[in-house]
């Protein structure tokens, strides 16, 4: 169509030209939030407006990282950590994703569980730490099933909204050519809740960074909470400082393998913002 040819007050439709960013400035980009706020935490312990009894200084945390990794404290409580957050996440998972496959996909299960399971998910986790040692003592079973708790819920939510949400059309169709229940699940309904699981997938995984500190307070004698109390004791704010940034790290972490399961289990799918 010429220019001649448009009507008037009509303007030339021109589609969305997509600005390509390389992989490197994308990562630069993204790190200038961080950067920033290190620069402006080295600024005011070094000018003074940070004292080392509230916070201590970048280099004296670094330091700090130095003097545990060498003694061998920081491996330790790493591992010991790792370990309750991922067998409670684990389990957590397991039980969200066969809840929401259950309420999802079955009308008994649905009228059965899913209303006490929605009471249930309203309760804080952190309401349960007393109760929870009552039960089970302040041993590792405690801390384990209370990261369970916190997990199962927002696995069970994306999970039993995902398998809802699978087309009833292609369902009906499966089944017209003899497929069974669990064929359906596996084939059919799993595969089209992949972006519901995999948003539970990231919650859960957030989560249980969260109730990992929690249950860290249930009486440890190891891991990154227990470095925490030793170092609350002993005022160590530099101590403090890596227990935080090292939950930190973990939490940031456990998003970064989620996106890169998008990105296998889903290669068709367009990064968020990409088209801006």
């Amino acid at each position: 169509m010429s220019d001649a040819t448009l009507r008037p007050g009509l303007v030339r439709p021109r589609p969305p030209r997509r600005r390509a960013r390389s992989r490197a400035c994308s990562l630069t980009v993204r790190a200038l939030g961080p950067v920033a706020l290190l620069v402006l935490w080295w600024a005011a312990s070094a000018t003074g407006l940070l004292t080392p009894d509230v916070l201590a200084s970048p280099t004296e945390v670094l330091r700090a990282v130095g003097e545990l990794w060498g003694n061998g404290q920081l491996p330790d409580a790493l591992t010991t950590s790792l370990t309750r957050s991922g067998l409670g996440l684990l389990f957590g998972l397991a039980a969200g994703l066969t809840l929401g496959i259950t309420t999802g996909f079955t009308r008994l299960g649905d009228e059965l569980l899913d209303s006490s399971l929605q009471t249930l998910r309203t309760i804080p986790f952190l309401s349960l730490v007393p109760l929870f040692m009552v039960w089970f003592g302040i041993n590792e079973t405690a801390k384990i099933l209370l990261i369970a708790v916190a997990t199962t819920f927002p696995m069970y939510v994306s999970t039993s909204s995902g398998v809802r949400n699978t087309d009833p059309g292609l369902i009906e169709a499966m089944r017209s050519f003899g497929m069974g229940r669990l064929a359906l699940v596996r084939e059919v309904v799993l595969p089209g809740a992949l972006p519901s699981l995999l948003a539970g997938l990231r919650l859960s995984m957030t989560l249980s960074v969260i109730a990992l500190i929690a249950a860290e307070e249930i009486n440890a004698t190891a891991g990154i909470g227990y470095l925490m109390s030793q170092a609350q004791s002993y005022a160590r704010t530099d101590v403090l400082a890596v227990c935080i940034l090292v939950y930190g790290l973990l939490g940031l972490t456990a998003d970064i393998v989620v996106r890169l399961l998008e990105r296998v289990l889903m290669p068709w799918r367009t990064p968020q913002g990409a088209t801006r």
